[in-house]
């Protein structure tokens, strides 16, 4: 059953394997009445989605619902609300340099938006878009705990081959493939497992870099050890065209790479055997 909604999509079919996919940045829908509220004309608005979106990870994870899992994505642009940002400023790093739960700045340092939304302004904006994801992913979460004793969650991103200003780390040396953990939901099996099967296709993954973490519900965060996390991100130019955002012709390569990497968790972390292709 796909379950529809305005800010976001839990797609699943029959669930057999306590798999979520979280894909909170693959989307550049903004509504209408936010986008009243950018300074960004439309070609600055269009470049700065192209920096900004995790493009085709949706499309890159979608063998999750093949095999039996979850996803859960957000159908709305980080630049209306980051989802995978604290709520509060004063716990997010990101608020920064302008770049909290949500922007006032685009990724240049520039200006996004006309005015710092007013708290009225912000708890709707909270309401709308933020808490009924994290409420979504805190159910799909609970109910494969409820069913299977166990949840494993793939935090699925992707990022640019060249450091954005905004960015905290500057490293120009960035790898194909980076793995983002939690030191208390990412067992050392799963990080691991995940660098010998990118090993083993030539692919070099760096820990926590150029970002780190991996995400888990607030309700469950340091607190329920059933539930593991694996954030991967995946270097753009492996698969698209970043100039232009159309995908190279290395995308469906990849995107079958992304898919045994999710049938060898499957198997070897969760102890699964997935059913055979007829």
């Amino acid at each position: 059953m796909n379950v529809m909604k305005d800010v976001l999509a839990v797609l699943r079919e029959s669930v057999t394997v306590p798999l979520i996919a979280n894909l909170p940045h693959s989307s550049t829908h903004i509504p209408t009445s936010i986008r009243k509220s950018f300074v960004l004309d439309d070609n600055e608005l269009e470049v700065e989605l192209l920096k900004m979106t995790d493009w085709y990870v949706d499309q890159l994870f979608s063998c999750l619902n093949d095999i039996g899992g979850i996803s859960v994505i957000y159908n709305i642009s980080r630049l209306v609300l980051d989802p995978e940002r604290f709520e509060d400023d004063e716990d997010e790093d990101m608020a920064d340099v302008g770049m909290g739960v949500i922007y006032t700045k685009i990724s240049d340092g520039n200006k996004l938006r006309a005015n710092t939304p007013s708290e009225e302004e912000r708890q709707e904006l909270l309401n709308r878009f933020y808490r009924p994801y994290h409420k979504a992913i805190e159910d799909e979460t609970q109910s494969l705990l409820d069913f299977f004793g166990r949840c494993l969650i793939l935090d699925c991103h992707s990022f640019p081959s060249e450091p954005l200003p905004y960015e905290l780390n500057q490293d120009p040396n960035r790898p194909d493939i980076c793995l983002g953990t939690d030191p208390y939901h990412t067992p050392k099996e799963l990080i691991d497992l995940a660098e010998r099967f990118f090993g083993k296709h030539d692919l070099a993954t760096a820990r926590n870099m150029p970002f780190e973490g991996t995400y888990v519900p607030l309700k469950f965060l340091g607190t329920e050890k059933r539930i593991s996390s694996l954030m991967v991100e995946i270097n753009r130019k492996l698969y698209m065209d970043e100039a232009t955002g159309k995908k190279s012709q290395a995308f469906d390569q990849v995107r079958s790479i992304v898919t045994d990497m999710v049938k060898c968790i499957t198997a070897n972390i969760l102890h699964l055997q997935l059913p055979r292709s007829p």
